[in-house]
């Protein structure tokens, strides 16, 4: 008689959720739905009312592509927002985007070069227009990109820096500073370009390994005080800028510095140079030995006076160079132990030459060439040109004609400032620019914090010190950032603001002709506030002067200052115009509410010298303490090599491909599973491993739709009714939500991802889903283990879809959708609600048996390998008889398991027949085929499957 086929009998998951993802396919699909449907509105009026979370998104720049960086930035902006709106929080969010400055200004003109074009010659408001129009171009694109990822937000209505209403807010901000006397106009060298043609703040910059000239040059002695003896000797300086030469002043030396006057053989002249650094300076200049003249002690140079290498030109140059005691920053590290001075182009030598009364002369221009009248060198340059700067340049030889140069070699690496935009060289030029002081005391400065009340009427803060206090009083994420950014808050310079360019936000101030003085009229600055707000920054001219000045004033009695604002000062105040404009009521704070109105600022770590800190020092000066609450800093994105990515070496990985191929959710998954606070690595062969991480997760998903199949309450059993099993299942489970909740809590999803994988791999997949199959496919309907496993799997179902939601968004809406496709979208329900349950015996003996399981398992597979067992269902094991009591054939789905003395494990094959209809080897299954009493039963029984 053939054996009959009981297939139909067996209770087998049943589900449509495809095994294969096919995400590129289905997202833009799901994406096209939410829209439809409004999801994010959706989600704004389910948590109204609610507790908020307010994360204020950092505006990226509107220019170029997406790119990886961008990508999991805002997944983890996505990530924070989706975790906090699950605890049912109402956790708004606005995306935002930075479109005033130069990158895009220099697209604009880029395109004018091409048609042979000045951009100077272009109308200012027509050209304003066409960096108007560039920015929104890269706004719509770079939304449809962040969108792609999955990214939930008000996309319909972003925050732009060029809004009309956001210009104003701008130019309010800044007319508070003015107002209160946080601003001043001073010559001071500053960061300058000059391909860009403006001023650039440090955030602006970034170093470049060079290879420059670096010169020694000779200034005669023509008056020694305090020891005749040097006149007519040469004091030698040596620089790496040979162009700031035209600009010299005088001579720096360090009074603790011990100074040798020397001879060399077949040269006529003496020169002055440190002790420690004469073997370098002969080497130098091609000289061998010396002798020593005498000791020059620092001191003896006090009062001495030299004249410059070009004295012979006259007018400028004639003027003897005096000696000054420059012991703050004159070292013997390297040159000669003396520095040239030069006030326009260093801030050393900018401080030292002011305290002398020694005022800057403004030689070179902006484009980077001496003024046409200048008597050296007039109207040549560029001074960042490595020609004009090199051996046989035009400075080095008129020095060696003139007899004051004795080296120059164009060999000397080290490392030097850029443009970040135009990645062209930047020098330090003197020019007149508006700055925020950082150490002027206030008493229009407040700190929020009372301890400071009492301190701060006998002595007013400053704005440094209140930037201080806010950052004691800030979370950051990682904590390191703290002294990251405490570090640069304590060392910078006072704040520059402004910037000789055409597209951005101007500094709307009038300054008297006669006095210098700016107006700070609040009637003239709300009808300015008013014009912006009406025209946007085009409102700003001279044609529009006279009416903002009022009746009060005359317009040919001031000067309209035409520079803008740093970009950062703009980024710096979109706190005040997204979050306290009420432009978004969603992201308003209660009325009365006086802290800072962010929860937390998430950027990558060079926003420690960027955004964070623009926006930390506008909100400290305006409003006494910090925008945010927490920072989170993230790393940058290296290729799988842990290499920085570039075009040129073709290792950058492009999130929009890699969306196209993959899908957006193994992007995410990626972005979710890295520890972001450092940085971190993405190539090929890493996503591979997100992708099988990824099929392991659907997977998961994918077994419990099928074991839930038709899962009726009326299965449902109490937890009490449960076996020990089930209620180990359910520890665990309270455990991975426990540690969730202190995941997203800590900002921490490097951890959360982790254990939402080992939970779903280790616990369930290869432990609890494998021991229940037996029962889910064989045990009767009606059976108490088999619905406590349904009821369990029910249990898990709904917390692991709302866990994995804010991780994988799209993969947890199929979940959703293959189970309730008329009970709306996963995105919009809370954290799950569990069945208070822990119980340590039970878990401590479940760990004890999950441990003799592993051996079992192990002790099987050499004989599955070499044949003996066809699996482990035809293995009898014996274990040691401290085994903790439990169904031990069961838990190691083995035919039998024995007790016996010892420690070690066992396995032989059984003699039994096996089950035709669950396959187990059972000694009441006469024949193999036969079934055993339970699945005779449950065949016979009311409850059979069809």
């Amino acid at each position: 008689m053939s054996e009959r086929d009981y297939r139909s009998t067996v209770f087998l998951p049943k589900t449509d959720f495809p095994m294969k993802a096919g995400l590129p396919q289905k997202e833009p699909g799901i994406l096209a739905r939410w829209q439809e449907q409004d999801l994010y509105g959706q989600l704004r009026d389910a948590r109204r009312g609610r507790e908020k979370f307010i994360l204020h998104d950092g505006p990226p720049y509107a220019n170029g592509d997406m790119h990886i960086g961008h990508a999991l930035n805002h997944i983890l902006k996505d990530m924070v927002v989706r975790t906090q709106s699950l605890l049912g929080k109402d956790a708004p969010y606005v995306p935002g985007w930075d479109c005033h400055g130069l990158p895009i200004e220099w697209k604009v003109e880029e395109q004018y070069r091409k048609k042979k074009l000045d951009k100077d010659q272009v109308d200012p408001v027509e050209f304003r227009a066409e960096c108007r129009a560039y920015a929104q171009q890269w706004v719509d694109k770079q939304r449809e990109q962040l969108k792609r990822l999955g990214i939930n937000g008000d996309w319909d209505n972003p925050y732009l820096t060029m809004d009309f209403q956001a210009e104003a807010t701008i130019v309010t901000e800044l007319l508070k500073f003015a107002e209160t006397g946080q601003l001043y106009r001073g010559a001071k060298p500053v960061m300058w370009s000059p391909v860009e043609k403006t001023a650039l703040a440090e955030a602006e910059v970034e170093y470049e390994d060079i290879t420059s000239t670096q010169i020694d040059v000779a200034f005669e002695v023509i008056d020694a005080p305090e020891c005749t003896e040097l006149v007519g000797a040469k004091a030698v300086i040596w620089t790496t800028t040979p162009w700031t030469i035209p600009a010299n002043q005088g001579i720096a030396y360090g009074a603790p510095i011990d100074y040798l006057l020397i001879s060399v053989p077949g040269r006529d002249d003496r020169y002055i140079v440190s002790e420690p650094l004469v073997d370098a300076f002969l080497k130098r200049i091609g000289a061998e030995g010396f002798k020593m003249e005498m000791y020059v002690k620092g001191p003896l140079l006090e009062g001495a006076t030299a004249r410059h290498p070009m004295h012979a030109l006259g007018g400028f140059f004639a003027k003897p160079r005096p000696f000054l005691n420059g012991s703050d920053f004159v070292t013997t590290e390297s040159g000669t132990g003396l520095v040239h001075m030069a006030p326009d182009h260093g801030e050393d030598d900018f401080l030292l030459c002011k305290k002398h009364g020694i005022d800057p002369v403004f030689a070179v221009e902006g484009d980077g060439k001496y003024k046409p009248e200048w008597l050296w060198l007039g109207g040549q340059g560029s001074v960042i040109n490595p020609k004009f700067n090199a051996p046989d340049g035009p400075i080095c030889s008129d020095l060696r004609e003139s007899g004051g140069l004795l080296s120059a070699s164009a060999d000397y690496k080290h490392s030097y400032p850029h443009s970040w935009r135009s990645k062209a060289k930047v020098i330090y030029r003197c020019t007149p620019q508006w700055f925020v002081p950082m150490d002027r005391e206030s008493d229009a400065l407040v700190r929020s914090d009372e301890r400071y009340a009492l301190l701060d009427e006998v002595m007013p803060p400053t704005l440094r010190q209140v930037a201080k206090d806010a950052i004691a009083d800030t979370r950051f994420v990682p904590e390191k950032g703290r002294n990251r950014i405490g570090a640069m808050v304590e060392g910078r310079p006072d704040w520059v603001l402004s910037r000789q360019r055409a597209w951005g936000v101007p500094i709307t101030l009038f300054v008297d002709r006669k006095t210098g003085v700016y107006l700070a009229d609040p009637a003239v600055n709300a009808r300015i506030i008013a014009g912006v707000l009406a025209g946007g920054v085009d409102a700003w001219s001279d044609a529009r002067a006279q009416e903002y000045l009022g009746a009060d004033y005359k317009a040919e009695d001031y000067e309209r200052v035409a520079d803008i604002l740093d970009v950062w000062f703009d980024s710096g105040s979109t706190h005040a115009f997204v979050l306290e404009s009420g432009r978004w009521p969603d992201l308003q704070r209660p009325e009365g509410y006086t802290g800072p109105p962010a929860d937390l600022y998430l950027e990558g770590s060079d926003q420690h010298r960027g955004w964070f800190q623009s926006s930390l020092l506008e909100s400290c000066a305006t409003r006494g303490h910090a925008p945010y609450k927490a920072v989170l800093t993230h790393g940058f994105t290296m290729d799988q090599k842990g290499m920085k990515m570039s075009k040129s070496l073709g290792n950058t990985i492009d999130p929009i491909k890699v969306m196209e191929t993959n899908g957006a959710d193994i992007i995410r998954l990626w972005a979710l599973s890295v520890d972001y606070t450092e940085d971190h690595r993405i190539g090929d062969e890493i996503l591979k491993g997100v992708a099988d991480q990824y099929r392991k997760l659907r997977n998961t998903f994918r077994y419990l739709l099928g074991a839930l199949d038709s899962f009726d309450e009326s299965e449902r059993l109490a937890v009490d009714e449960m076996p020990e099993l089930e209620r180990y299942a359910l520890h665990r489970l309270w455990q991975l939500d426990g540690d969730l909740r202190v995941a997203v809590a800590e900002f921490d999803f490097n951890t959360y991802v982790r254990r939402l994988s080992e939970f779903c791999n280790e616990d369930l997949s290869a432990f609890f889903f494998d021991i229940r199959k037996d029962s889910l496919y064989c045990d009767a309907a009606t059976d108490p283990k088999r619905r406590a496993y349904r009821t369990v799997l029910d249990l898990l179902f709904h917390a692991l879809v709302r866990y994995a939601a804010p991780v994988l968004v799209f993969t947890a809406e199929e979940v959703w959708q293959a189970r309730y496709p008329d009970q709306g979208s996963v995105h919009v329900l809370e954290w799950p609600e569990l069945p208070v349950f822990t119980d340590e015996g039970l878990a401590g003996k479940w760990e004890e048996l999950r441990a003799l399981r592993a051996q079992v398992l192990e002790a099987i597979e050499p004989l599955r390998r070499e044949k003996v067992l066809g699996s482990g269902l035809e293995a009898n094991v014996t274990v040691p008889e401290s085994a903790p009591e439990a169904d031990l054939a069961e838990l190691f789905i083995t035919a039998k398991v024995t007790r016996a003395q010892g420690e070690g494990v066992t396995v032989t094959r059984s003699d039994n027949h096996k089950c035709g209809r669950c396959w187990r080897l059972l000694p009441e299954v006469k024949e193999d085929g036969d079934l055993c009493d339970r699945c005779d039963d449950v065949v016979e029984g009311p409850d059979a499957a069809a």
